[in-house]
């Protein structure tokens, strides 16, 4: 018999990932991928998108990504977490029910702990609220219930202060007054929230979003001016900070940049990591890792399972400052692309901890039962 091999465990196997979860519930018009890629920190924390894919395998190679993107995302923080992602394939405008969530939170509670989910693009606190029906197995859900709630002002805070870390080294101050910062996604929840922290040191906003009646309340309260798709990538500006989905950083959009700082948001920026990090650097402009700038709503919901406090999930995201010069000077002594400089770091701590864990305890009391003593 050939020797045929099916191209989906191909592409699991080329991300690296432990586990791969398929959910259907035809019933519901549930289909959802859940991606597990490294537990070697922690159990795999990540949210769950909700998004229109053009086919299954747009939406395997996007939650493939995103997890992996988790596992470096917790190990640079220095979370105890691993990398985990999913996604319903869906239209989130109109196809979202509570018989969906709470399908999908059957099959998060079947995982026993691997994963725990949260919001992503696309899902809300209420959708969390359903899921939690199911599975204690959740985070970012509302207050009321114990939990952090909406996670996106401390994801927009923590990218507020890398925005700042890198306006710092190609200016040589923090300031933000006058300088011009162009948000793509804008009026999505951590746009809307990082318009409101930029503008408050002065910034010139220039906000884009497929949902163009989003952007209004940013125009009226935050002098921002909107622009159209094309022009997020031409026009001329000190910050491009994509906060919407990813792979817009790509070998079509890198030649028209005209920005001295890539740093949003979104996650999974780079259409191909390694190569498009290498673009920019070559053209002079400094890359904020993703994963690394946008690990504040991580932070927040991993202080959830702490029991949760506002003021310190927001000191630890105030960290991001800190965490990203360390990458920039290593970028620099090292000449590296900042991309590769995280993912050096992280591999370090994980590689540790993995040596660490090799010291097996033993904790049965019983083990030696049978000797005579």
């Amino acid at each position: 018999m050939a020797n045929t091999s099916f191209p989906t465990f191909d592409t699991i196997e080329s991300y690296g990932h432990e586990q791969v979860v398929f959910c259907s519930n035809k019933e519901l018009g549930l289909k959802a991928i859940i991606g597990i890629h490294n537990t070697t920190l922690g159990p795999a924390l990540g949210g769950t998108r909700m998004w229109n894919y053009v086919n299954d395998e747009e939406a395997l190679v996007d939650v493939l990504r995103l997890s992996r993107g988790m596992t470096y995302k917790a190990a640079v923080a220095g979370l105890n977490l691993g990398g985990g992602k999913a996604v319903i394939i869906g239209d989130s405008r109109t196809q979202k029910t509570e018989g969906l969530f709470r399908a999908f939170g059957r099959f998060v509670e079947g995982l026993s702990g691997r994963y725990i989910t949260a919001e992503d693009v696309g899902t809300s606190i209420k959708d969390m609220e359903y899921i939690m029906m199911e599975t204690r197995h959740v985070t970012g859900v509302p207050i009321e219930v114990g939990g952090s709630g909406d996670p996106s002002p401390v994801t927009a805070y923590g990218t507020y202060v890398g925005i700042k870390a890198c306006i710092n080294e190609v200016f040589g101050s923090d300031s933000l007054k006058g300088k011009k910062v162009i948000i793509q996604g804008a009026g999505g929840n951590v746009g809307k929230h990082l318009c409101k922290d930029l503008y408050k040191e002065g910034a010139v906003l220039y906000v884009n979003d497929i949902y163009e009646d989003k952007l209004k309340h940013l125009v009226d309260e935050y002098k921002a001016k909107i622009i159209t798709n094309d022009e997020v990538f031409t026009t001329e500006a000190d910050v491009l900070s994509p906060a919407a989905l990813g792979g817009v950083i790509n070998d079509e959009t890198i030649p028209k940049l005209k920005v001295k700082i890539v740093a949003g948001a979104a996650n999974n920026q780079l259409g191909n990591e390694e190569k498009h990090g290498k673009m920019l650097k070559e053209k002079g402009i400094l890359y904020a890792p993703d994963y690394v700038i946008n690990a504040g709503g991580l932070i927040n919901v991993y202080n959830e399972l702490e029991g949760y406090n506002r003021e310190r999930a927001l000191k630890q995201a105030s960290g991001i400052y800190d965490i990203l010069k360390r990458i920039i000077e290593i970028s620099k002594n090292e000449n590296i692309p900042t991309e590769e400089a995280s993912r050096k770091i992280a591999n370090e701590r994980m590689n540790a901890i993995s040596n660490a864990k090799r010291i097996r305890i033993y904790r049965d009391a019983n083990l030696f039962k049978s000797r005579n003593m």
